[in-house]
């Protein structure tokens, strides 16, 4: 449809008239003149900003790979408290089917907070959020391609958490593809107590006893292979080296350290051969003693679901690539289909295992050896009826400073993973 002359040139002056009453009353208002000093004093920001960093650029970590990154940021804080039940992302797809990228079961975004009321009442703040794109030779129309697209923020403070319970039961994250990086951590363990026999470790316990007879030392040896020896609870100083979980549909990261096993009491029936001259003595003695300077190398396959409550004082991002992207800012390349990328390292708390830590047979397997070692150096001194005919024997201390034992564990429910529900009232999750 189309406008006659004569309305376009009354449009015309319509507006003319328009502009002039503006400046009209923009004048009326009386503007201030303001010098370069004042003029230094007056400050602005936009409320978006853009980026582009070139294929070639020196930041761009995919040099040589063409592809560039678009970036469109909202310089503001954004607030958000929010519950997810079923979080899904990536399930069949580019990855295969019988899976998801992300699998998380009620995940819960609030402020730093250790309580009900605290969560529900606080919001996690989202500095300078921003939406990013990976276009793929950007400047040429004919071949350009999004790879990948990218919601992030440059920096993420709240809490963070998944499942409804800390519970022995895993619960929360069943599958993760993306980066974390878990910083170094402390905690404090007991093992449980038990026996150790000779059925549990197929070896025999060797050793020496020191006595004297009519003032001349006697060294006799011993060999047993009748042994039940009450091993008490003990104490263990727990230390996890920092480790980074990296992949595609995690269900589960492996950590690794050592732990100071402290003193560890035992007690029970030794049954032995005793050598001595002109043949063999066999002897029943009720011993005691300890055992301390044992240490183990620690390596935990823990599940996920028993990660619980992840505190966010760092960028954060969720992205989706139809291939690998090393996106600006990243410590790794997302890999292709939806990643989830915490880039900072994460405090997850003291490692401290809510239950005792059970000893295994395959443990004890490697503990008798370096025990028959030192006993055999360093000889119990007993005097020689005692040796021969008491009931008693007291081993005393058993020092193994050099002796580490490997220290397998599994899944362990951590104590500091308790959190509170992003709920009123009594609901485990809402």
């Amino acid at each position: 449809m189309g406008y006659s002359p004569l309305y376009k040139k009354q449009a015309i002056l319509s507006s003319l008239l328009l502009f002039v009453s503006v400046c009209s009353s923009v004048h009326a208002i009386d503007l201030i003149e303001l010098n370069d000093r004042e003029l230094s004093n007056v400050n602005g920001q936009a409320l978006m900003s853009l980026g582009y960093i070139a294929p070639n650029d020196s930041v761009n970590k995919m040099q040589g790979q063409g592809v560039g990154f678009y970036k469109l940021g909202i310089e503001a804080e954004l607030e958000l408290n929010a519950n997810i039940k079923k979080l899904q992302l990536g399930c069949g797809g580019v990855n295969g089917a019988g899976g998801c990228d992300i699998d998380i079961d009620n995940l819960s975004l609030s402020g730093v907070a250790d309580t009900r009321e605290g969560r529900v009442s606080s919001s996690a703040k989202l500095t300078n959020p921003f939406l990013e794109f990976a276009i793929k030779n950007p400047n040429a129309a004919s071949t350009r391609e999004i790879v990948g697209l990218r919601l992030s923020a440059e920096k993420a403070l709240g809490m963070l958490t998944t499942g409804t319970e800390n519970s022995v039961t895993p619960n929360g994250i069943n599958s993760l593809s993306g980066y974390m990086k878990i910083k170094d951590t402390t905690g404090t363990g007991y093992t449980a107590g038990r026996n150790m026999t000779y059925a549990d470790t197929k070896q025999s316990i060797d050793g020496n006893v020191k006595t004297s007879f009519l003032f001349i030392p006697i060294t006799l040896g011993f060999k047993s292979t009748d042994y039940n020896l009450a091993l008490d609870s003990a104490k263990a100083d727990i230390f996890i080296n920092g480790t980074t979980i990296s992949g595609r549909r995690l269900s589960s990261a492996k950590l690794d350290g050592y732990a100071n096993i402290n003193q560890l009491n035992f007690g029970g029936q030794l049954g032995a051969s005793l050598n001595i001259t002109g043949g063999l003595l066999t002897l029943q003695k009720q011993v005691t003693g300890n055992i301390t300077g044992l240490k183990a190398n620690i390596t935990i396959e823990e599940n996920l679901g028993f990660i619980h409550k992840i505190p966010l004082d760092n960028p954060f991002s969720l992205s989706l690539q139809s291939q690998n992207v090393w996106w600006p800012g990243a410590a790794e390349t997302a890999q292709k289909g939806w990643w989830m990328a915490f880039e900072d390292t994460i405090d997850i708390g003291s490692v401290v295992p809510s239950k005792k830590i059970d000893i295994t047979n395959d443990v004890l397997k490697q503990v008798v050896g370096p025990i028959s070692t030192y006993i055999t150096n360093n000889p119990v001194a007993c005097e020689l009826f005692d040796c021969i005919g008491g009931s008693g024997l007291a081993v005393g201390n058993v020092n193994l400073p050099n002796t580490s034992v490997n220290f397998p564990l599994k899944d362990l429910q951590l104590a500091t993973q308790d959190f509170a529900p992003n709920c009123y009232g009594s609901l485990k999750f809402c």
